[in-house]
Order: structure tokens, then sequence, then C-alpha cells
């Protein structure tokens, strides 16, 4: 069943694109924001003027829109671009500026951080950026702490990512702040991208890529999301997995950054997120469907992850019961 929008208002999300714009970094916000019967968001793709901008690959793509857009935008996202030394145009950064001041979110994709820096939005703040970037940005800014091994940073209303694929991790995690995160999961499964990885991940991890025929653990963590009502200790990943629990707990962190028990931890809030959106089950059923146990549990967690409690959580993101 589909769930309805939360707010009956539109939320417009204009993305400003920049000479030199990186394609693959303009298109995530332009997918997962495009227009949806699940989603409120109304998307323009704007540029310093109407018209076409070229990208860092020698095409060109059309604007609908100049930076009047960000005057209306509930929402701005500046995707990377290649020429990220060079301060974008004067009215670029006086158009941020001026969406600041009024409230308005305003998110970077990978290098698009560095138009924000220029715009003197990012004084004093911590944000991330790709890690081939990281050093420049401190060069030119050094009033902005640069984390280079976060996948993004949430510094409401200003939110940076690392690189292209962190720009989905970004822009999912909006998405799940404004509708919650079954819109979010549904999103995530269109665009066959992970459901939910948290923005402290690391960005980068130095190791060599393993062989095509090399082992891995997907199947094994995509069995854990299947599970997850279940203990899941480190003994029974490594059981079905067929490796050690210590191997189990070095290849895990090489595949995604963080621990076995971390990641689990993640999926079952997340879980538990959905379960509170879609269903009319109560919170003791909920903890344990997800694996958390008891609903003291599931409410530390809540607290500890979101701040909020489950019950609190439910009454903002509740849309459709289907049990």
């Amino acid at each position: 069943m589909t769930a309805e929008p939360q707010e009956k208002n539109r939320h417009r999300v204009a993305v400003l694109v920049l000479h030199g714009v990186y394609p693959l970094d303009m298109g995530i916000p332009a997918q997962i924001f495009s227009d949806r019967p699940d989603t409120p968001y109304e998307l323009t793709v704007c540029g310093v003027a109407r018209g076409d901008v070229a990208t860092s690959t020698g095409f060109t793509i059309g604007t609908t829109a100049g930076l009047a857009a960000l005057a209306q935008a509930d929402t701005v996202i500046v995707p990377g671009y290649q020429d990220f030394r060079i301060p974008p145009a004067s009215e670029a950064a006086a158009a941020l500026q001026v969406a600041a001041r009024r409230g308005a979110r305003i998110a970077a994709i990978c290098t698009g951080v560095f138009a924000l820096a220029a715009a003197g939005l990012l004084s004093g703040r911590t944000v991330t950026t790709h890690w081939a970037g990281a050093d420049a940005l401190e060069e030119l800014y050094p009033d902005v702490h640069v984390d280079r091994d976060v996948l993004y940073i949430d510094d409401d209303p200003l939110l940076t990512s690392a690189g292209v694929t962190s720009g989905v991790d970004l822009c999912l995690h909006i998405v799940r702040k404004d509708l919650g995160a079954a819109v979010a999961n549904d999103i995530a499964r269109d665009l066959v991208a992970a459901p939910h990885r948290e923005g402290g991940q690391s960005q980068y991890i130095p190791r060599v890529l393993p062989e095509p025929t090399a082992h891995s653990l997907n199947t094994t963590r995509t069995w854990a999301l299947e599970h997850l009502d279940e203990p899941l200790h480190l003994e029974a990943l490594a059981r079905h997995a067929k490796v050690s629990s210590r191997t189990l707990i070095r290849m895990w962190r090489q595949e995604t950054g963080v621990t076995p028990h971390q990641w689990l931890l993640t999926a079952r809030v997340n879980h538990a997120r959905e379960l509170l959106e879609v269903t009319d089950l109560g919170i003791e059923q909920i903890a344990g469907q997800s694996g958390l146990g008891t609903g003291t549990n599931l409410r530390a967690r809540f607290r500890e992850a979101l701040g909020v409690t489950p019950s609190s959580y439910r009454r903002n993101f509740q849309h459709t019961k289907t049990r």
C-alpha cells in the first residue's frame, strides 16, 4: 500500500548546477527528489542563469530556471563540480546567502561544499567532502573544519557529503528526516541502493579491492536483515558466512567500515522505525520483531540514535496502517 505524503504542501527542492558539474552528483538529487506519488517534493534544476550548463565530462545539460528558484526553495542542493578551487559566480554566492538567511535547508554533495564555503556559510562548522578535495578545502577556507572520515554530516540546516554514492546516502537521509524510513526505503529499493548507511561510516576504506571470485559477506548481511528478530550473535554470523569469528570481524569492517554490532544496531533501529510508521504493533512487539529485545531497550536506542521516543516518532511519521 502506498503511503500518503506527511504534508499536503509541496516541498520545493532546487538543485543548483554550476559550471563543470559532475553528472552523477547532479543525477542523485534529480532522481531522489523527482515527482513521486508518496512524496511532496517539487524539483527544479537551476543554474546561475536559465539555459545550458557544461558538465565535467564535456556534454551540456539544460536548466529550466535561474537563481530565482533558490528564493522559493525549501531545500537547496549543490552537486559537486570540477573547478572547485575557483569560487562560483558572485550571483550564486549571494543567492545561497539569501536562501540561508531565510532558513532554507542547504545541502552539498562532494565538492559542492566549496560553493557553500565561498558564500561564507560554513565558518566555524564541521563539514565533509570527497577525501581527495579535503586538503584543498582546508587550505582555501581555514575557518572550516573538515572531517575526512564520514559519509555525510547533518549540521542542520547545512548538510555536506563525501563523493558520489555518499550523495545517495545524504539525500536518502533527508527523505528519512522529512517523511520517515518507509518512504526512504521505498526510494532506495527503486534505486537498488543501500537503504541506510549511517553518516559516521568511513568514506574511504584503505584496502585492496577483492578479486571477483573472492569471498564476500554480502549474502550473510542479506540473511541477517531477514533474521533481525533472532539473536544473531557473532558466532551465528560467522557460521553462516563459513568463516571464523575473527575473520568475519575483519572482513565486515573492510566491506562496510563498521563492526557487525554497529551494523546490526543500525539495521534494527531502521527496521523498528519502519514498523512504527506502517503498523499498529505495540512497542514490545516491535522491539521483538526488530531484534532490540524489550521496549526499554527500544526506547533507549531511539533516544540515542534519533533523540526522540518511539511514540513521538510514530506520531510524526505514521503514514498508512497496513495491519
